[in-house]
């Protein structure tokens, strides 16, 4: 992997660490080489390498997690599988304190009798990566989107069940699933398991256009900081008050409205970032307007690694919020400028979708 030379020495310790206490060192030594960077590294630079060693530390913990079970007398795995991130993992989004979003597809198994034994196997494996990622330091999904979850730990066929159900009840729960499934991204595995699942989503999607209006909904649920008068909304209440809600009052808006176009218009890249480009190639935005829009997102992006993180029982933690303390005054306007150019974004993506309805 090309980019900064510690951080390649560390992906070369990482696939060599054979107990976990090493590669939560390593983990350690990793944050404190991007938050030097930080400074003077291109941002997208600098979260393609830091994502690129998330991804490393994941993979490697998995390889150990399959170990472990083997030493135990579990044996290997029985089946192909696919070990999937969602969320910022999905899109490559994480910073330096993102949690576990994630799930398991594993091949259906044709003899008879052998379904119990296989599931069990993938319990006991997703228990284990869940159990040293968290001893890695990153903490479980609040919303337990995650493989030790038997929801999101399944054979291809009962994903395509699940699919199904969800869009054939169209409520906002089930939407929201949708939502995440369209940020799934493989990270270990087989591949081609999560490639036949997208494809199954997408040909559930053209069979249900009216989903797309239910998407929106919940696209346009967060809105972006900024009142009607250009002023920044703040937080009001508690230890926070003061603060800006970077992640869900910028950045998530932001994610939404760019994920809604991206699954109306079939594509199938999940950062936010490639999603820009697949629509302008697409023609439906211009160039001009992708640029924007990235600029903004990248500003975003920023003000993510600024918020405040914080170390709790080990665990990598950071709820989003900034302090207005860390904002300059050019830092403020660029902000009020990107947040008019989110409002901007999630009107489009309205207008867009009831046209697309049509």
């Amino acid at each position: 992997m090309k980019g900064d030379p510690v951080i390649c020495q560390l992906h070369r310790q990482i696939e060599a660490a054979q107990l976990i206490p090493a590669l939560r060192m390593l983990r350690d030594d990793v944050h404190k080489r991007m938050d030097a960077l930080f400074p003077s590294l291109p941002l997208e630079e600098y979260y393609r390498q830091l994502n690129g060693v998330h991804d490393a530390l994941i993979q490697r913990t998995i390889a150990l997690a399959e170990a472990e079970l083997a030493r135990s007398g579990k044996g290997s795995p029985p089946v192909p599988y696919a070990y999937v991130l969602f969320g910022s993992g999905g899109r490559k989004e994480q910073t330096l304190s993102s949690d576990q979003d994630s799930g398991i597809i594993y091949q259906d198994v044709s003899e008879s009798g052998a379904s119990e034994g296989v599931a069990a196997y993938f319990e006991q494996l997703a228990d284990t990566i869940v159990r040293l990622l968290q001893e890695m330091g990153y903490p479980p999904c609040d919303g337990n989107v995650i493989s030790a979850n038997p929801q999101w730990r399944l054979p291809l066929s009962g994903w395509s069940r699940q699919l199904d159900s969800w869009f054939e009840a169209a409520e906002w729960e089930a939407v929201r699933y949708l939502l995440i499934v369209a940020d799934s991204r493989h990270v270990h595995g087989d591949a081609e398991l999560l490639a036949r699942l997208k494809n199954h989503y997408f040909s559930d999607m053209l069979a249900r256009p009216v989903i797309i209006r239910r998407m929106l909904d919940n696209t346009i649920r967060h809105k972006m900081l900024i009142g009607v008068f250009g002023q920044l909304l703040k937080e009001q209440y508690g230890e926070d008050a003061g603060s800006i809600d970077i992640k869900y009052g910028a950045y998530i808006p932001m994610v939404n409205a760019i994920r809604l176009m991206a699954v109306q218009s079939e594509i199938r890249a999940t950062s936010t970032l490639e999603r820009l480009v697949a629509l302008a190639d697409k023609g439906i935005m211009t160039i001009q307007e992708a640029a924007e829009y990235k600029a903004a997102f990248l500003f975003f992006l920023k003000l993510r690694l600024i918020a405040t993180e914080h170390n709790e029982d080990g665990m990598y933690m950071n709820n989003g919020k900034l302090a207005s303390k860390y904002l300059t005054k050019d830092m403020i306007e660029e902000l009020k400028q990107s947040l008019k150019l989110g409002k901007r974004l999630q009107r489009h993506v309205q207008k867009l979708t009831v046209g697309w309805l049509k």
